[in-house]
């Protein structure tokens, strides 16, 4: 596929706000998980907490669209430039040349749970939200996407994707086919997720959690550590080849082999890498970083584990990252895409946080130790849910 440039991108997460923060952690090998502090009877585990959003309400125009995701989508908004990247390519295309496609899982279901709770009774005894929550955007998946366009004025198509831990990986995938089709010149994609009862109880109740820091490919690991995040990246139609960090591929698939389990021979994760490459058009052996989906549970790490050792040689500097972050669901794909990005900007190539003792199923591919070095090509996997599978390729533009 023909490249396509990434005039800007950014992520906050429980590292802090914007890439400066997400990159000093990772170089520094510091964490930013803590012990469980959401909500009001917290589970015994760890969490990867995005700080000061309690106190950081929307703008009294954006008022409508209240509640943690949506002010994590407006902050993350502000970082690294990105609002100033937005408008250049506004005045460059048009508001309506620009599409908006953002990344979920839960969107803001922290709203609609507050809201249930605090229901009262009508005047004919039937519950009812809170005045302050009867807002109904707020109660529906679209919730950030609605959100996000209004607080930018896009005008082009927009999209809320819900795949579960995928959604903020294939909102890269959508919009290329929209450039490519020549819907749009150009497409702000993201993704934000933030912490809520649903789905702290919720994967609790699958027991997926761990109550200690997540260890991704340790032979100990016994679950995940939950995150919240955001991010965003500006994607436009290249003429000239002049962006110095582009998006060179996209693979996506569906082996729909269970509903929360993936494939045991690792079939749709192999598909999707294979697909990326394919249609970055470059060999397995030229992608010098990969961000692994890596969520430190004992099934999805083995079977990720085994995808990549059969696909990759064994010079390939693979890792999770999660170690840092938490698992942030649907805006995981957004985070471990900036951080391949960083990868080929900084040539910092993260390891494993917390991680001693290799799984024996990994092949020579993960690596548990940061590395520095410059790469041409870096890839990210993210899979979710269902099987909804994707990975992409980025690359540095020759001259860069």
């Amino acid at each position: 596929m023909p490249a396509i440039a990434i005039r800007a991108y950014t992520a906050t997460t429980a590292l802090g706000r914007g890439n400066a923060a997400q990159l000093e952690a990772l170089r520094n090998r510091r964490g930013g998980l803590r012990r469980n502090d959401f909500g009001d009877a917290p589970l015994p585990t760890w969490i990867g907490r995005v700080d000061g959003l309690e106190d950081a309400a929307l703008p009294s125009a954006l008022s409508r669209w209240e509640c943690r995701n949506n002010r994590l989508a407006w902050l993350a908004l502000q970082q690294d430039g990105l609002l100033d990247a937005l408008q250049a390519a506004v005045a460059r295309h048009g508001a309506d040349r620009v599409a908006l496609v953002v990344g979920t899982s839960t969107s803001s279901i922290g709203a609609s749970e507050e809201a249930y709770a605090r229901a009262l009774p009508d005047a004919d005894g039937t519950p009812r939200f809170p005045d302050d929550l009867a807002r109904p955007i707020v109660h529906t998946p679209h919730s950030l996407g609605d959100f996000v366009q209004h607080a930018t004025g896009l005008r082009g198509p927009c999209i809320t994707v819900a795949t579960a831990c995928s959604s903020s990986a294939k909102v890269f995938a959508q919009a290329a086919r929209m450039i490519a089709a020549g819907v749009v010149d150009a497409a702000l994609v993201g993704g934000v997720d933030t912490l809520c009862g649903s789905v702290l109880y919720g994967f609790n109740a699958l027991g997926l959690v761990s109550d200690a820091p997540c260890r991704p490919f340790d032979a100990g690991r016994d679950g995940l550590s939950l995150g919240e995040a955001g991010g965003y990246a500006l994607l436009e139609r290249e003429d000239a080849g002049d962006a110095p960090l582009q998006l060179r591929g996209y693979g996506e698939s569906s082996d729909a082999h269970h509903m929360s389990s993936p494939h045991p021979g690792g079939l749709g994760a192999t598909l999707a890498m294979r697909d990326a490459l394919a249609r970055a058009g470059i060999d397995a052996a030229e992608v010098g970083y990969l961000s692994l989906h890596g969520t430190s549970t004992p099934a999805n790490d083995a079977v990720e584990a085994q995808a990549v050792a059969g696909l990759f040689p064994a010079s390939l500097h693979a890792s999770s990252t999660k170690g840092w972050t938490g698992h942030t669901l649907g805006a995981a794909g957004i985070v471990e895409s900036v951080f391949a990005l960083l990868a080929l900007e900084h040539g910092v190539l993260p390891g494993i946080l917390n991680s001693a003792v290799r799984d024996p199923a990994c092949g020579p591919q993960i690596r548990f130790d940061n590395a520095d070095t410059k790469i041409r090509y870096a890839m990210n996997n993210a899979f979710g849910f269902g099987g909804n599978n994707c990975a992409l390729v980025f690359g540095r533009a020759a001259a860069a």
